[in-house]
């Protein structure tokens, strides 16, 4: 026969049945409460773990990035992205859409100052961790005047200026600011000297 399970009986005759239920409600509420106040601590950290995605990258573009081995090939990604949202922005201009033609601009824009953004940063954590990033700084002090010379141009006399002005002079700015720490980075980066056999 199998033993049998007892509740413990209680022994007082002046706690009822009520006072028990009671009891058990009361624990019951304490540990929800400990639990959402433990729920809360954490959620400002989940928040900050789970950062979204780039939102000018296509999904191959934020893979491709993900998937690169050094901090060299990202630069060298990034750098080229912004050249392709150059590319596209210039076809823009000579190729007005029938619809959304500013909001087309201003995305270009904003793809590109995001995708060169990210490249200066990234030449700047190579230098910080001592990596051997020579290539991608060579890459940017390359690229970025050329890049510098299209905004420019239209800056000066764009078509439909009005409506990406602010862009675009934040994207010449930005491009100013990554040629000259391409140009510190050099220094830095530089190779130690070679020691002459005697």
């Amino acid at each position: 026969m199998m033993p049998r399970c007892h509740l413990a009986r209680n022994t007082d005759p002046r706690i009822g049945v009520s006072s028990f239920f009671r009891i058990g409600f009361l624990v019951w509420r304490a540990a929800f409460f400990v639990s959402a106040l433990v729920f809360c601590a954490a959620l400002p950290t989940r928040c900050v773990a789970q950062r979204p995605e780039k939102d000018y990258l296509s999904p191959i573009e934020a893979d491709k990035i993900r998937d690169a081995e050094t901090t060299n090939d990202r630069i060298k990604l990034f750098l080229a992205f912004a050249e392709d949202r150059l590319t596209k922005f210039k076809y823009e201009i000579e190729h007005p859409s029938s619809n959304k033609h500013g909001e087309m601009l201003n995305y270009l824009m904003n793809s590109y100052i995001g995708c060169v953004d990210d490249a200066a940063d990234l030449i700047q954590i190579g230098l910080e961790k001592q990596e051997n990033i020579r290539q991608g700084i060579d890459l940017m002090a390359n690229k970025a005047p050329d890049f510098l010379g299209i905004l420019k141009k239209f800056q000066a006399n764009g078509p439909d200026l009005d409506s990406y002005k602010d862009n675009i002079d934040d994207a010449v700015e930005g491009t100013e600011d990554a040629i000259r720490e391409a140009q510190d980075a050099k220094k830095k980066a530089a190779p130690p000297p070679v020691r002459r056999r005697n």
